[in-house]
């Protein structure tokens, strides 16, 4: 499998999700910002906002490379050597309250060691933080997510499901930070799997993404919300920004491979509240979305 394929086609990617998602807002068209790193490679950050439902939001490519930095070699467990990372990286934050917000990160990692040792492997996932958990969108996420899983392996989707309840979980708050989706990291070739298959899985994942999200905004858009709605939503956007920056790999690995800075904390939303000690009323919506925030729901069957 040749590195430009794999490459290509994550910029390919990159193109058909800013199209689908400028033709679903309706209003707001993605501004691009082309970078390039000093120790090798670059990328195209482009950047939404001030959409009719996109409120801020950013569709990240990139394809880096050069010298393994030493903490990531550590880190990885890897010879120190030359390396190529590369892939797409998603974030969503929506105006209206009932829209929510997704996330999706797919990615390619090559590294020849100064031994002459060579890996590679593919990683990726995809989840959605709904401000307030509807079961019935759910379960449309989560199937459409064990679909595309389905159709390489029958394993992915319950092993990949329950990886992102872990990875996706806010330790020092004991809750999830949405409903989950799928996580997966280190894909590469064994005695089921080429790389070349590998790959076709996260081809398909990436795939879903416009189809999904286009979904949630056709239908969620037009729900009216109160105050109360845009309240609680700052503070939700507050737990993803805790998750961001305190937990997420992508981000530290990000600011460890001296990436662009601002293209990596594009995930952060552009307002957000943090209110001490908030307990939503018993009884309301907010107290039964939160109750939902846990790992191993069955939102398939729920």
């Amino acid at each position: 499998m040749e590195k430009e394929t794999v490459i290509n086609w994550f910029q390919q990617l990159q193109d058909n999700i800013c199209t689908a998602l400028e033709n679903a807002d309706g209003k707001a068209t993605f501004q691009e910002d082309k970078w390039e790193r000093e120790g090798g490679g670059g990328g195209h950050s482009r950047v939404i906002d001030g959409g009719n439902v996109i409120e801020k939001g950013g569709v990240n490519f990139s394809a880096v490379y050069g010298k393994t930095p030493e903490k990531i070699s550590k880190k990885l467990n890897v010879p120190e050597g030359n390396f190529l990372a590369t892939g797409v990286s998603i974030v969503l934050h929506p105006e209206n309250p009932l829209v929510p917000i997704i996330h999706m990160n797919v990615r390619y990692f090559e590294m020849e060691g100064n031994n002459g040792e060579k890996t590679n492997w593919f990683g990726g996932g995809i989840d959605l933080t709904p401000h307030y958990v509807v079961d019935e969108d759910a379960k449309y996420f989560h199937t459409q997510l064990k679909n595309a899983c389905d159709k390489h392996d029958a394993e992915y989707y319950p092993k990949f499901k329950h990886w992102a309840d872990e990875y996706f979980y806010i330790k020092h708050r004991k809750e999830t930070r949405g409903i989950g989706g799928i996580f997966f990291d280190r894909l590469t070739a064994d005695e089921n799997h080429s790389i070349e298959d590998r790959f076709a899985f996260v081809q398909d994942v990436g795939n879903t993404f416009a189809p999904i999200y286009t979904y949630f905004m056709n239908k969620n858009k037009v729900l009216p919300f109160t105050d109360q709605h845009k309240n609680w939503q700052m503070l939700r956007r507050g737990r993803y920004v805790e998750f961001n920056l305190v937990w997420d790999k992508g981000t530290k690995f990000g600011l460890d491979t001296d990436g662009r800075t601002e293209s990596i904390l594009m995930s952060l939303p552009p307002v957000a509240n943090w209110k001490y000690n908030h307990q939503p009323e018993t009884g309301s919506e907010e107290r039964a979305t939160l109750e939902k925030l846990k790992k191993g729901v069955d939102w398939l069957n729920v």
